[in-house]
């Protein structure tokens, strides 16, 4: 018997455990997996070599892929900045510069531009393999034809961003680098003016439908502006309500000023008349004085004077002399020797003067009293004219109202039309805040999933080889090994027989 090999010898099943209700289960070492797996080493082999066949022959499938690189830098520009249509509300917001990335990414990964560079390069170009059967589809058959085309392109670009960066990095995958290259490329182009469509674009003739709209009306704000100017038989509004306003200012200042004469002019007559009634008309002119008893004594002092240059002062005719001057002296001092002289009477100059006085005043009342009546005519008639133009005012109000804003409206409508038009076409020209960092290069390494492949083929195949030879480990009736059936039946295996093969 030979000892280079043992076997596991046929036997009953294992003796129940005393302590245990069912059939005792083999116990196994680490060792003791070596030496079984080493057993089913050939059904390992074979499956492992199986599944490496098979990873290698799909491997040897697989092409490489060459990948086209780019970037862009991205700024905020004025297609960011919010200009309203209408009103001042919200304009020049502007969104932070992730936004701003974010939309820019979003338009290059569209569906519409990945279209638009298929139909610009040809769809037969890019994805030769379906040319024929494109070039023979009906036309619901070539639109599902570009749905996929659009798909595959979207599959195969790759855009990458960043926060707080801008920087947006492109990637376009292809079996040929030059197509790859070529594709990239003609989406940056493509991109360009789509987004300039997509974010300036738009119908160029609102403002404009917006602006005849508001003209129209406008003409028939006009229309209805002067109808009720000549109805009302009005040049200008306003001119003519501030004239009148003036006016009224003017003649009741001066109806006030002819009432505060009127009564000053009535008070002087009255008062004028008053004087005049005490006043006679007639009164002496001038009178003479009758001096002849001053002149006669003025005549005995000469004369006692020249007495006196003959007699002495106590002589006889000096004394007689001073007896008539005394008694003459004491008839003028009692007013005896008056009398009356000649005189002469006419009109009184006073009674003349406040005659002329009077007959003035009545004169200046009676045309005071004229022009009173006059100026509150005036005043009646302006207030009059004004309380037309107050009826008639909130009409002219909402004519005028409507007419301002309606011209208001078409000239805002008109400089937003221009400046929307600079911009189209300065945004037409250019994209300052859209540079291209790095154009896509056609690329000279590829990329292949072969060495991926084998790798994850031997990997598997062991790994399923494992398994494999495990499961037939286990799935082996009876104790495999001595020290097993040792520990699993609690007893010392004291001797082993061999069998050969």
């Amino acid at each position: 018997m030979s000892t280079s090999a043992w076997t596991s010898v046929p036997h009953d099943p294992p003796p129940r455990m005393a302590a245990g209700l069912g059939g005792a289960r083999p116990k196994y070492a680490p060792t003791d997996f070596v030496t079984l797996l080493w057993r089913e080493r050939f059904l390992m082999l074979v499956v492992f070599l199986v599944i490496v066949i098979a990873g290698v022959a799909f491997a040897t499938t697989l092409k490489k892929s060459y990948t086209a690189e780019s970037s862009l830098f991205v700024r905020l520009g004025q297609e960011y900045v919010y200009e309203p249509r209408a009103g001042d509300a919200g304009r020049g917001a502007v969104p932070n510069i992730d936004e701003v990335i974010q939309s820019e990414a979003e338009i290059l990964g569209s569906g519409e531009l990945r279209e638009r560079v298929i139909r610009k390069i040809g769809f037969a170009k890019i994805f030769p393999k379906h040319a024929a059967k494109y070039a023979g589809a009906t036309p619901e058959g070539k639109r599902k034809l570009m749905m996929e085309g659009r798909d595959a392109i979207g599959k195969s670009l790759k855009i990458q961003t960043a926060p707080d960066n801008s920087i947006i990095r492109l990637g376009y995958q292809n079996d040929d680098p030059e197509m790859a290259e070529k594709v990239l490329n003609t989406l940056l182009e493509e991109y360009l003016v789509y987004r300039r469509s997509l974010l300036i674009g738009g119908d160029s003739n609102i403002l404009q439908r917006q602006r005849d709209i508001f003209s129209q009306k406008l003409a028939e704000a006009d229309t209805a502006y002067q109808s009720f100017l000549t109805t009302n038989d009005i040049g200008d509004f306003t001119a003519q309500k501030t004239a009148l306003t003036q006016l009224q200012a003017q003649v009741e200042q001066q109806k006030y000023s002819i009432d505060a004469q009127l009564q000053d002019r009535v008070g002087r007559l009255a008062s004028v008349e008053s004087e005049l009634s005490r006043t006679p008309p007639e009164a002496i002119l001038y009178r003479d004085v009758d001096m002849s008893a001053s002149t006669k004594l003025a005549q005995l002092k000469l004369d006692r004077e020249g007495l006196l240059a003959r007699y002495t002062a106590g002589a006889q005719p000096v004394q007689d002399i001073n007896v008539q001057i005394a008694q003459l002296e004491a008839g003028l001092a009692a007013g005896r020797t008056n009398g009356e002289g000649a005189r002469r009477s006419g009109p009184n100059p006073i009674w003349q003067t406040l005659t002329t006085t009077r007959n003035d005043l009545r004169a200046e009342v009676a045309a005071l009293q004229q022009s009173q009546g006059a100026y509150a005519q005036q005043v009646t008639d302006v207030n009059t004219r004004l309380l037309r133009l107050a009826g008639l005012e909130p009409e002219f109000n909402e004519l005028s109202r409507d007419r301002d804003v309606l011209s208001s409206n078409v000239r805002d409508f008109t400089v937003k039309e221009q400046q929307d038009e600079a911009q189209r076409q300065m945004s037409a020209e250019s994209s300052d805040n859209i540079r291209i960092v790095q154009r896509a290069v056609a690329p000279t390494t590829g990329k292949s999933l072969k060495k991926p492949v084998l790798i994850l083929a031997i990997l598997f195949g062991a790994f399923s080889a494992l398994c494999i030879g495990l499961v037939r480990m286990f799935l082996r009736p009876g104790l495999q090994t001595p020290e097993s059936a040792s520990r699993t039946l609690g007893m010392p295996v004291l001797a082993t027989a061999g069998i050969k093969r």
